[in-house]
């Protein structure tokens, strides 16, 4: 094995065997084994919506597709012992399967679209040869990012209270996309376990500069989690953008006062409700709402919700009623820094960033990185998501009847189904109709050109 550093600075290690994955190798985790995934990858994995996914149309025998296409795709794979193989490329769908089913990987990691074939980039030499000239717009969104407004988990530990924090963001994010960028063929995917991920694939999108990617990116930005400073959202001396607006009545408002404020009782006790005392900028008015919800905890006998609720309509009244602009809009402030998307801003800055593939395994939990409709993120529960070893479970005890794929006859076959009438058919729709105006449009200036 050897190590070198590719051209943005990280490691790259290239891998001349792939031994076999020990089979005592988180067996102690519920849900997952590693000799699972041959398994897996042998019957469950839907290589060809993949395949199909990965070429935008451009493997069939219309004139104007790229057959090369699919191949200058970076596909990376994390195998055993924190092996992490970057730069492999496949000509077809049958070459990536049979890599896939061979070498195993615990995740698979899907890349730009560069100018010559990732694997073959030493071959050539000299500035520009081998860069990224496509791929998806990208984002990543965590729930450990929230555990300072979250009280039931953390890190990457999730449950039914703080989950609707993951819900609240795609509808966000998601509604962005479409109504102040345009685009269409979204896909939301299950991280396995602690997240969220989010695949723009329109043609506009995958073609976004770098520094176009970063004009989309700060768009969507509110809630600035690496600036120093106490608070991370400020709206002071600005009016809200309409997005905001949007976002905040739609969605944020309502989120937070009838489901986080309840679910994590983040105004029950002196240590929460300080930390929202502390974005008020005023000492007197926080003076104020502190004393009376002091004198509160010495006589209330209210339910815990009812403090909640209570005590927030108390601090919005109090805050509204004042004639300081600035503490008017700290109702807002304080509702964006508990529940506004916080984004992972750099995975959707740069062209080259990698993002797990959908189907894969998660090795800790046993879950597959299962699609979510954004239309019907609410039902989302993570919890249900189907486990690799209950869909091997049901190999051995369902009858297969009249099927084509062996994943239609497990749970996992609703989500693929979904994957592909949802958002794969919709969108080799649109790749088939701008690969035959791209040929008609050149047809017509081969034309004009003899023409003159």
């Amino acid at each position: 094995m050897t190590r070198e550093d590719d051209q943005n600075g990280t490691s790259e290690m290239d891998v001349d065997d792939c031994s076999p994955v020990p089979r005592n190798l988180l067996a102690s985790v519920k849900g997952f084994h590693p000799d699972y995934l041959k398994v897996f990858y042998g019957k469950l994995f839907p290589f060809g919506d993949i395949f199909k996914w990965m070429s935008y149309g451009n493997d069939g025998k219309h004139p104007a597709c790229d057959q090369s296409f699919f191949g200058r795709r970076e596909f990376s794979f994390s195998l055993s012992n924190d092996v992490y193989v970057r730069f492999q490329s496949f000509s077809n769908e049958t070459e990536m399967e049979n890599a896939i089913k061979e070498k195993c990987p615990f995740k698979i990691d899907l890349g730009a679209v560069y100018s010559v074939d990732p694997s073959r980039r030493q071959a050539y030499s000299g500035n520009n040869v081998f860069v990224p000239v496509e791929r998806e717009l990208v984002f990543d969104i965590d729930i450990s990012d929230y555990d300072d407004v979250r009280y039931c988990c953390s890190g990457a530990d999730v449950c039914s209270d703080c989950w609707p924090l993951m819900t609240a963001a795609i509808r966000v994010i998601d509604t962005a996309l479409r109504d102040d960028f345009g685009f269409n063929h979204i896909l939301w995917v299950f991280s396995g376990r602690r997240g969220v991920h989010c695949w723009v694939c329109d043609a506009r999108a995958r073609r976004l500069t770098d520094e176009q990617r970063s004009a989309v990116a700060e768009y969507l930005r509110v809630y600035k989690a690496n600036e120093n400073g106490l608070k991370k959202v400020s709206f002071v001396g600005h009016a809200l953008h309409p997005f905001l607006v949007r976002s905040y009545e739609d969605v944020l408002k309502d989120f937070f006062e009838k489901e986080l404020l309840p679910a994590q009782s983040l105004l029950e006790d002196e240590s929460r409700y300080e930390k929202i005392l502390e974005l008020i900028p005023d000492d007197s008015t926080k003076s104020e709402i502190r004393n009376r919800w002091n004198s509160s905890n010495r006589r209330s006998t209210v339910s815990k919700e009812d403090v909640n609720l209570g005590r927030w309509e108390q601090l919005k009244h109090t805050l509204q009623a004042t004639k300081h602009k600035g503490l008017r809009r700290c109702v807002e402030e304080i509702v964006f820094s508990y529940t506004y998307p916080r984004l992972d801003i750099e995975v959707s800055k740069r062209m080259n960033h990698l993002l797990k593939a959908p189907f894969c395994v998660h090795p800790k939990t046993g879950h597959v990185c299962v699609p979510i409709d954004p239309a019907r993120c609410d039902n989302f529960v993570p919890g249900k998501v189907p486990k690799v070893s209950e869909l091997l479970e049901e190999l051995n005890h369902v009858d297969g009847g009249h099927v084509t794929h062996d994943w239609e006859r497990t749970s996992l076959g609703g989500h693929v189904s979904f994957f592909r009438s949802s958002f794969l058919q919709p969108l080799l729709k649109s790749c088939k109709e701008e690969l035959e105006a791209a040929y008609s449009a050149k047809i017509r200036h081969t034309k004009d050109t003899l023409g003159w």
